[in-house]
This record gives structure tokens, C-alpha cells and sequence, in this order.
């Protein structure tokens, strides 16, 4: 565990005091080519993935070829993102008014006309194996270094259909989780069509859509989701699976085999 990810504090405890470790949470500021883009609430740690996932998944680039590099030594919290000379990106539609919170990754969008990414309907046909996702919660938790020793951090990770840990992240933030892992993985050039992405909490809109942006087709979570991912999930043609405590789940879109 980066010691990075969680801090130690001192505690009262039933009137004595102890020790308690906190997971970190502190801004970063992502800047594309001199234009602020937004200031996301996230733990440190694995910062080059969350700017390239948050690109992605944004809908900010359509593929990181366009990145020449990213500086996240110049000035501490701040990540710098150099494009190449043909890039081209529309930065007053993408600049936020306010700052990106740990717990709502959409809450400083300019307009609600700027939530909607215009993406096709995935058709990928890949339908996950009942036996292989009853397993997922277990394999999540396995990896989850930081939740162990603090309690207070989403986890987001990425399977192959066999049900194989490509990575996993966590973050204070649970769309921060998901742009690490999706940034991890478009940065290595895996194919997302035939990938599960697991989260440990709910599933919100954005979680879809972060998702939907790279063409991952199945999504499945602990937790429920909104009302509004299941609308998204059913118009995008992915697979969303909610409440997965093994032996049972729900299947609110797609389907499992």
C-alpha cells in the first residue's frame, strides 16, 4: 500500500485515544494546453491513469494518440496535459464552471446539455457467465489494499470474460476509480469490448456513460443503481447487473448466461 493513500490520525475512542488511518483526499487541477479543465477531489496515486481515463470518459479526446505528454511534476496537485500540434478540442463545451467532487463527478458541468455524451448503441453480443460474475465480489476484495486498512475508498476493476483481474483501482472518489482503470487500460491499448467493469458501490449515470465512452459492455456493482443508469443501459445496450451479493443479483439491462 502507497502510504500516500492514507494518512494517520490521532482519535477519541470510547474515551481513550488510538490511532485511526483515513484515506487521503486532496484536488487536482487538469489543465489541457494551458486551459483549466477542471479541478477533481481524488486520493493520490496512479494520477497519469485518472487524467487519461478523465479524458477519455469525459469526452475531452476521442483517443490519447492525441497526447504528446502529461507533467504532474511541475506543481504539486496540478496535472498538465500537452496535446499535439492537430489536436483539436472545443475547451469552452468541456470547461467546468465548478470543481469535480470526490462523490459527483458531473456536479460542475456547465450545462445539463454537456452531461450527454452523443455515443452509438454498443452491439458487442458478449454476455457474461453466471458463475464467473458470482465471483467478482471476491476477487475485488482480495486487491483492495487501501479500503482494508481504512474503510473509506470506492475500488473499480476491470475482468476479462473468464473472469481474469486486469487491474483494479481505488479512489475516494468512485467515477476517480473509474477513470483510473479505464486510463490504465487505454494507455496498455486493451480492447474494452470484451471487458467486465466491477465497482464496489452504486451505480450512478455517469458510471454508464464513463463506461459507455470507451465501449465497455458489461457493468456490475455491490450496490444499486439510479434509476437513470438503468434508462441509460437499456438505451446504450449494455449490461448493467446491480446488488451482486453472491448467490444472487439483479439484472436490470442486458442479459447473464
Amino acid at each position: 500500500m502507497s502510504e500516500e493513500r492514507s494518512a494517520e490520525y490521532q482519535v477519541q475512542r470510547a474515551g481513550e485515544l488510538v490511532s485511526d488511518r483515513l484515506a487521503v483526499e486532496e484536488p487536482m487541477q487538469i489543465t489541457v494546453d494551458g486551459c483549466p479543465i477542471a479541478v477533481v477531489m481524488r486520493t493520490p496515486g496512479h494520477d497519469e491513469d485518472l487524467v487519461r481515463g478523465f479524458l477519455l470518459t469525459e469526452g475531452v479526446l476521442r483517443s490519447l494518440s492525441l497526447v504528446s505528454r502529461i507533467d504532474l511534476e511541475q506543481k504539486q496537485n496540478h496535472a498538465l496535459v500537452f496535446l499535439n500540434d492537430d489536436a483539436e478540442v472545443d475547451y469552452e463545451k468541456q470547461q467546468r464552471n465548478l470543481y469535480s467532487a470526490s462523490s459527483c463527478g458531473i456536479c460542475g458541468k456547465a450545462s445539463i446539455e454537456s452531461i450527454r455524451q452523443e455515443l452509438p448503441r454498443l452491439e458487442s453480443g458478449f454476455a457474461v457467465r453466471k458463475e464467473i460474475l458470482l465471483a467478482l465480489p471476491d476477487k475485488m476484495r482480495e486487491t483492495q489494499e487501501t479500503f482494508e486498512k481504512t474503510g473509506g475508498l470506492h475500488a473499480a476493476a476491470l475482468f476479462t470474460q473468464d473472469g481474469e483481474l486486469v487491474v483494479l483501482r481505488e479512489d475516494v472518489g468512485r467515477h476517480n476509480a473509474i477513470d483510473k482503470v479505464i486510463g490504465w487500460a487505454a494507455a496498455e491499448e486493451i480492447d474494452f469490448s470484451h471487458l467486465i467493469l466491477q465497482v464496489s458501490g452504486r451505480v450512478s449515470f455517469e458510471v454508464m456513460q464513463k463506461s459507455h465512452a470507451v465501449g465497455i459492455p458489461v457493468i456490475s456493482a455491490i450496490s444499486a443503481p439510479t434509476s437513470l443508469a438503468v434508462d441509460f443501459a437499456q438505451e446504450s445496450g449494455q449490461t448493467l447487473i446491480g446488488f451482486l451479493r453472491p448467490p444472487s443479483y439483479n439484472v436490470y439491462s442486458g442479459e447473464v448466461v
